[in-house]
């Protein structure tokens, strides 16, 4: 009876899936994003937010975007607080410009409604249709390569380096790192050999065996009581807001809430295959409402911008078509509320390399994109690059807007630029112009 209602609920059938498969799915998302839970508050405890109602922050905006994303839109995505955006509130907005967390949270509330009004009034959706298919296919492909670049990190394959060598290989040769290579080999062979559940299995496999030989300490306790929302809970400032000083801030919080979300839900809408044959995103009205109401959400509950998880792409891979993948994280997600110390204690070297096959998977749209046609291929690259190099999604795409219409107006062909092209260049160059470098 329960397989017969999830079937109905979320039209499995249509989307040739089943409730097993979504809910392994759903499982994977949830393993290789856990780490938001411990990372989110830590960045924003630099800003002065208090760690632990962060924590519960953190959760219940994940929790509450998610189950929009399951039942409203019906799509694979999770939401959470994004990577990038909490770093900008914590040093940017709060070190460096001597901003409350307060004041942020209060920018972060008025980004996040604006978006919400572009959405609800579907200028996002005319935005997101005006993007060429050539470019969508790249953000599918830079999502995929910092994906890619995020595992090798995370995993420790690949470590930070000196000026001259920003990156450089890791210490192979440490217990941990060998794990990670070991969990990537097993998620390899799993996958040659099409087993369901591969990267799942790697994952499992390699944090127990992490247990084992004690590079992860087995967690003390199993069930702990979550903190108090209260000291974050509702503490915004807008009065602050009312200064010309703070426009560049929440300008810039907009443009990355908006077009980093974009990107997100574009890049891994591609991986689903829910991209049309003219690489148009169909109904896309409900996922980018379901984030941007998630975004205001947030922000009340005492966290920064959220929106669609990259990692959602661990889960579709897994065969994730559905909201039914979307509820199994918001559940997980719950449980974590009070089983926080067993959850979050899946190590790096175990989800880093599920993240390193998922971007493989993530860049074959590469094919499509016209590498003959250079005012196509070259803005493509830029996109690609960026996404990685920069560590920011938001960034990589908003120069993928700058570099795009210039492109085709030197090369005599900007009758091809529509007027929402025009548009996102404009916004993406009032990023670059007023970021508060």
């Amino acid at each position: 009876m329960m397989n017969h209602f999830l079937e109905k609920k979320f039209n499995l059938n249509s989307h040739d899936s089943d409730a097993k498969t979504e809910i392994r799915a759903g499982v994977v998302t949830f393993l290789t994003m856990a780490y938001i839970i411990v990372v989110n508050p830590s960045i924003l405890e630099a800003a002065g937010i208090p760690k632990g109602p962060s924590m519960v922050a953190t959760i219940l905006t994940v929790i509450f975007g998610t189950l929009i994303m399951a039942f409203y839109a019906n799509r694979p995505f999770a939401i959470a607080p994004l990577m990038g955006e909490n770093a900008f509130v914590a040093f940017t907005v709060c070190k460096v410009l001597h901003y409350s967390w307060q004041t942020a949270l209060a920018a972060v509330f008025v980004s996040g409604f604006f978006v919400t009004l572009l959405t609800v009034t579907r200028l996002r959706q005319w935005l997101v249709d005006s993007i060429p298919s050539g470019i969508k296919y790249a953000i599918a492909v830079g999502i995929g390569l910092f994906l890619s670049f995020i595992g090798l990190n995370e995993s420790g394959i690949v470590a930070l380096g000196v000026p001259g060598a920003p990156v450089h290989v890791g210490k192979i040769t440490s217990p941990s790192v060998l794990l990670s290579i070991f969990c990537f080999l097993l998620i390899v062979v799993l996958v040659v050999r099409k087993v369901k559940g591969a990267i799942l299995i790697g994952i499992l496999a390699t944090t127990f065996l992490s247990f084992v030989f004690k590079l992860t300490p087995v967690p003390e306790k199993v069930i702990s009581l979550p903190p108090s929302l209260s000291p974050v809970f509702l503490k915004l400032d807008f009065i602050s807001l009312f200064s010309w000083q703070i426009f560049p801030v929440i300008l810039t919080m907009f443009l990355m809430d908006f077009l980093d979300m974009m990107g997100t839900l574009i890049g891994c809408s591609a991986q689903a295959g829910f991209l049309d044959e003219k690489g148009d995103l169909k109904d896309a009205q409900k996922p980018m409402l379901a984030d941007s109401i998630a975004s205001v959400f947030s922000a009340l509950a005492g966290t920064t911008t959220s929106g669609t998880y990259v990692e959602s792409a661990a889960g579709i891979q897994e065969g994730g078509r559905t909201g039914l993948t979307a509820l199994v994280v918001a559940v997980l997600f719950a449980l974590s509320l009070f089983f926080a110390p067993l959850l979050t204690s899946v190590p790096p070297h175990a989800y880093g390399p599920a993240l390193i096959i998922v971007g493989l998977f993530m860049i074959k749209p590469i094919k499509k994109i016209d590498f003959e046609d250079y005012s196509e291929s070259i803005p493509a690259l830029v996109i690609i690059g960026l996404m990685s190099f920069t560590y920011n999604i938001g960034v990589g795409l908003l120069a993928g807007f700058v570099v795009y219409p210039l492109v085709k107006l030197f090369s005599g062909r900007f009758k091809e630029v529509n007027s929402g092209l025009w548009v996102l260049f404009v916004l993406s160059l009032l990023f670059f112009i007023f970021y508060p470098y």
